[in-house]
């Protein structure tokens, strides 16, 4: 899981729809180790209709309303009925950027067009509908690219989850202006 969240970085997302093709380089993910880890939504074994696309196989789109507003993409990491999953917070767009600017009613230079889950999702056009999707091959799917040098920090905005909160799972491309939250010194 930490693994998959580390080599997620660079990776590019692509997302084919009938209005264009939107893409962008994965540029922070955090992980989630669940059902030991607090901040999961898998924590103490918790399965529901909202969480069971982390108790199926790796590799696949587990989507969620996040603060009951935005979407958030996560990639389930676990084998079967091993509930873990890598939220991707940012994206540096490469392709269809006037596209997603449409969609986020912003100008396509913009770094607040994907600098986090909810923008991302919202820039990629990605919902509840891709819940479960199969993230190898298209309308939605992760292909190769290359990162600069990762960083890794603790998670953001998970108070909640007392020492699992100050967990490295956090990781980021250093330097680059699409990542959500600078890093805590």
């Amino acid at each position: 899981m930490l693994g998959l969240a580390r080599a997620l970085v660079g990776k590019i997302l692509v997302h084919a729809t009938p209005d264009g093709i939107a893409a962008g380089r994965i540029v922070e993910t955090e992980a989630y180790r669940g059902p030991e880890d607090l901040a999961a939504h898998s924590a103490n074994g918790r399965r529901t209709k909202r969480t069971e696309a982390m108790f199926g196989p790796a590799g696949r789109a587990y989507m969620f309303l996040l603060y009951g507003t935005s979407w958030a993409f996560n990639v389930t990491a676990g084998a079967l009925d091993h509930p873990h999953a890598v939220l991707v917070r940012a994206l540096e767009p490469l392709v269809g950027h006037d596209l997603m600017a449409r969609r986020r009613s912003l100008t396509p230079e913009r770094r607040e067009l994907t600098n986090g889950p909810g923008k991302l999702c919202q820039a990629l056009a990605l919902d509840r509908s891709h819940y479960g999707a199969c993230l190898v091959s298209s309308p939605l799917f992760i292909s190769d690219g290359i990162s600069g040098k990762v960083g890794r920090s603790p998670r953001i905005n998970i108070d909640y989850a007392g020492v699992w909160a100050q967990r490295d799972w956090r990781f980021y491309e250093r330097d680059n202006r699409y990542v959500s939250v600078a890093p805590r010194s």
